[in-house]
């Protein structure tokens, strides 16, 4: 379902929850572990970020799609438009589909460290909006 169906037809506050996806199996376990004590808060979505410069991007689909099919939570995964071409995120997209995830939370991402400008990747994306558009 999607989260602004959830949000439309809600009769009570929404509650989410948000996480960072792991950066090792180690930490994977950890957070494993953890949603199961979560889950009796029952939420209505999660979501999934984005590491920076897209550095968590395959661990972000992952978790999301854990979240979604094999705990039972819609899920929402990050994407941002730092670190990828226009194919690249296109085909990143078709594979969030392919997982049965309708919320994407587009972004266009925050300059890489140490630059205080923010430049679309070669061959990428300016704007979230055309991140959206996709």
């Amino acid at each position: 379902m999607r989260i602004d169906e959830i949000l439309a037809t809600a009769d009570e506050p929404v509650f989410s929850f948000e996480f960072f996806p792991p950066k090792t199996d180690e930490g994977e376990q950890t957070l494993r572990a953890t949603l199961e004590d979560l889950r009796a808060f029952e939420p209505d979505f999660a979501s999934v970020t984005y590491g920076a410069g897209g550095s968590t991007r395959d661990r972000t689909l992952e978790v999301t799609k854990w979240l979604k099919q094999e705990v039972g939570i819609e899920a929402m995964a990050h994407l941002s438009c730092v670190g990828a071409t226009r194919e690249e995120l296109s085909t990143i997209l078709d594979g969030i589909a392919e997982a049965g995830i309708e919320n994407v939370l587009a972004l266009r991402g925050d300059p890489p460290r140490g630059e205080t400008e923010w430049k679309p990747h070669p061959g990428g994306l300016h704007y979230s909006t055309e991140l959206a558009a996709l």
